[in-house]
């Protein structure tokens, strides 16, 4: 006898805190999934109802109420598909990371989050308390479980649900992007389908959360661990996978699927970061100061496919040292993306500075000077934003922040970093794959060699190394967790590679001081890395 099973996978984009506009997405997605895809069961992501992550939200008790009156109020609405949802649940024995299957006004079965992660950007261990227990529920006399995101990557859950007869594995996740995370989901997921004979529905959110971006890329691999199907990333989705059951045989379509190239995948990355914080801390649109260089240039790019030209404003800062090659090419790419541009000099302001320092300061040091310069641009484009209401996007690179190459309160200035986790070698790499999409960044930018223009003829290089070996040193100790003297022995320069791993130790004070932006890496500055400020360790 074959029995068939519909499963409708809900990639969706969920607000953390927003519980009744969650509950409406579920309630418009579940009967979409009924009503147009003739789905049996439709699966959400993990912590649907509250968004993901909550943090110390879920401390709150008005917070965990308003969430059980949601779940109650989807299982009293919602009728004729069964609603695999995730929700905090509260016990007497502690609060845990659940999912509910909901049918028909009735609970058909609770399952609990067994492994809490508690590394890198996860702190689950600091709410919930682990489930304990698997269990089997019965959809069309299909015997079907569930795993939560991290239960996945171990083997006790999927082994225990194998061993009380599952079929199918309903995976909910929240599960951020890193660069290479989804091969490391592909072949995790494969291991556990294939060990247990089963197939596994893997569902991820998408969208940005601070910091964090949800990739979605949302999956089903049959149980020989081949990817049967695969969704979209960056993007909402609803999509259906059937099952065919047959004694102990379970068949899912195979459908042909490509995947984004790296570049592609950490510029949509970008661009959902960017969209994302934005429009959920209502901001009315984003500023950019533009230098010319590569870096403001990528930035504009990211905001205006993420928020649309008419929503995005450019200004260029110009000051004695600003090259008119500089004020060309700001021109030009504000011209090419449609933007609005306004030039403002600092110069008075900066001759202001000196002045009046000069009664106590009557000689400026060289870096003090050049950090005059980029506070007498904080000052301007921050007024623009208090008298606009949009948000200033800040240009520097993972490079730059790692070392220090910024200036707190000059061009650190703003609400959201959007390449704080991206290398300068990337940015070029990320600039040339938008040129593939539309050719507006000038290739004189990319080819320019890179400058702060705070003081004449100045290059990055008169105090970084060059960036391609910067990015790798970055990442041997950053990424990688190498030493000084590892890094050393592998053929880097004793003094350059001392400097560099000194220079990133003593600017963990700036960092602490920066704006939030999206992570694409595992050791991203933000709640990745939390290295203290005053310490006496230099390896």
């Amino acid at each position: 006898m074959t029995k068939k099973l519909r499963v409708a996978l809900a990639q969706m984009d969920f607000f953390v805190g927003d519980i009744a506009g969650n509950l409406e997405k579920h309630i418009q997605a579940a009967e979409q999934a009924r009503d147009e895809l003739n789905a049996d069961v439709i699966v959400f992501p993990e912590l649907s109802i509250t968004g993901y992550p909550p943090e110390d939200l879920l401390l709150r008790p008005s917070f965990i109420d308003a969430s059980n009156q949601a779940v109650l109020t989807l299982q009293n609405t919602v009728k004729n598909i069964h609603c695999v949802i995730g929700h905090p649940y509260a016990t007497q024995d502690g609060l845990f990371n659940t999912c509910s299957v909901l049918h028909n006004g009735r609970l058909l079965a609770r399952y609990s989050k067994q492994h809490l992660p508690n590394y890198g950007v996860f702190d689950e261990k600091r709410y919930f308390t682990s489930g304990q227990s698997s269990g089997i529920v019965m959809i069309k006399d299909i015997p079907v479980a569930i795993c939560i995101c991290e239960d996945l990557w171990f083997d006790g859950p999927a082994q225990a649900a194998a061993k009380q007869g599952a079929r199918i594995i309903l995976s909910p996740n929240a599960s951020p992007f890193e660069i290479d995370k989804q091969e490391q989901r592909v072949k995790t997921i494969a291991q556990r389908a294939r060990a247990n004979n089963v197939a596994i529905v893997y569902v991820n959110c998408v969208g940005g959360q601070d910091d964090l971006i949800f990739d979605g890329g949302s999956m089903v691999l049959d149980k020989q661990g081949l990817v049967a199907l695969q969704g979209d990333f960056f993007k909402e989705q609803l999509f259906c996978a059937e099952f065919e059951l047959m004694n102990t045989d379970i068949q899912v379509q195979h459908t042909p699927h490509t995947l984004p190239s790296l570049e592609e995948k950490i510029y949509q990355a970008l661009v959902l970061g960017v969209r994302d914080y934005v429009k959920k801390n209502h901001f009315t649109g984003a500023l950019i100061g533009l230098s010319g260089g590569i870096d403001s240039a990528l930035v504009l790019a990211i905001a205006v496919d993420a928020l649309g030209k008419e929503n995005v404003r450019t200004v260029m800062m110009p000051s004695r040292y600003t090259a008119q090659i500089s004020l060309a090419d700001a021109e030009l790419i504000a011209k090419n993306f449609g933007v609005r541009y306004d030039v403002i000099s600092i110069d008075k302001l900066y001759a202001d500075f000196i002045e009046n320092l000069s009664s106590v300061l009557p000689e400026v040091p060289p870096v003090a000077d050049q950090n005059i310069q980029a506070r007498c641009r904080g000052v301007i484009i921050m007024a623009l934003s208090n008298s606009s209401g949009d948000i200033v996007l800040t240009t520097g690179n993972r490079s730059e922040m790692a070392v220090g190459y910024a200036t707190l309160y000059g061009d650190m200035a703003g609400g959201f970093a959007v390449l704080k986790d991206v290398p300068k070698t990337m940015v070029y790499r990320l600039s040339k794959y938008r040129n593939t999409i539309s050719d507006d960044i000038p290739v004189r930018i990319l080819e320019r060699a890179p400058s702060a223009e705070l003081a004449f003829d100045q290059t990055d290089q008169d105090t970084l190394p060059p960036y391609p070996e910067l990015d790798l040193i970055l990442s041997l100790y950053l990424n990688q967790g190498w030493g000084i003297e590892e890094i050393i022995a592998h053929g880097y320069d004793t003094e350059t590679v001392t400097k560099i791993v000194n220079s990133i130790r003593v600017s963990e004070y700036k960092r602490r001081q920066a704006a939030v932006g999206t992570r694409i890496n595992h050791t991203a500055f933000g709640r990745d890395r939390r290295y203290p400020i005053s310490s006496g360790f230099k390896g």
